[in-house]
């Protein structure tokens, strides 16, 4: 007598899980968008016109301070470093608290902390990185500024800052949870980071003795990294490219861990 054969469960594809992924994190971008500009006024426009408001602030004020660098633009210069710079702010400051507002979507099967963490990360680099295009568009219209000068390399450093980004957005998300001390203390990190990110510097100014300790700092690499994408002036003497993968690899391993371990400490009511 054959021995009776159950039905094995279906597995889907992966293409099938990516799609059904890229659906629910969608899906949580157009939450957040609702949730955090609405439809009033210019609605989700203060996405990008937010971050362009303060980039363009923040360069007005920086333009009287002469060159940077020899022939790069002070405008130039500071629209490159801190509209990049409010991608970090943007992106670490909104994950704290993140899962208190976002605790009704964990009802829901297919949505976890991560994919909670990664819609809000890839809504800031959205506008971010709008703000700081349509930014460069006006530094090169006035003449402030030639064309990137290696545009894969500008790429390559906003990629960087979004991995970095999102693998500290996601070891406070996990870490801050029912920790309101911890949650006090993303703020003013992130400002302390300012005078520390190379945002409105170049690593060369740096005396020696100071540089090596500032260099054990990832951003810094970052910027270095990008502004050697937009002039052709600026140079990679101090980046290291090795050590800046090895520290966005060992963040986001921990990030991961951090949502994993919150779990269980997740109380829906």
């Amino acid at each position: 007598m054959s021995e009776l054969t159950l039905p094995q469960p279906r597995r889907a594809s992966l293409a099938k899980c990516l799609a059904i992924q890229a659906r629910v994190i969608g899906a949580i971008i157009m939450r957040e968008l609702h949730t955090r500009y609405g439809r009033d006024n210019i609605g989700y426009l203060w996405l990008i016109c937010e971050p362009l408001m303060l980039g363009s602030v923040i360069a007005i004020l920086h333009s009287a301070t002469g060159s940077h660098g020899g022939a790069i633009n002070p405008v130039a210069f500071t629209v490159t470093g801190y509209t990049n710079f409010i991608m970090f702010r943007g992106i670490v400051n909104r994950s704290e608290g993140s899962l208190h507002v976002n605790m009704p979507l964990l009802y829901h099967r297919m949505v976890t902390v991560f994919d909670i963490t990664l819609g809000r990360a890839l809504l800031e680099v959205a506008g971010t990185t709008s703000a700081f295009t349509i930014l460069m568009f006006i530094c090169y219209g006035l003449g402030y500024v030639e064309v990137p000068a290696r545009p894969l390399f500008l790429l390559a450093g906003i990629g960087y800052m979004f991995i970095l980004c999102f693998g500290l957005s996601m070891l406070v998300a996990g870490g801050t949870h029912d920790r309101p001390f911890l949650e006090r203390m993303v703020h003013p990190f992130s400002y302390f980071m300012i005078p520390l990110s190379a945002a409105f510097f170049m690593v060369a100014w740096v005396p020696e003795k100071y540089r090596y300790y500032l260099m054990f700092n990832p951003i810094p690499h970052i910027f270095e990294i990008i502004r050697y994408g937009v002039f052709s002036t600026a140079n990679l003497d101090y980046v290291d490219f090795g050590y800046l993968s090895g520290v966005c690899a060992v963040l986001n391993l921990l990030g991961l861990i951090a949502i994993r371990a919150v779990k269980p400490r997740l109380h829906m009511s």
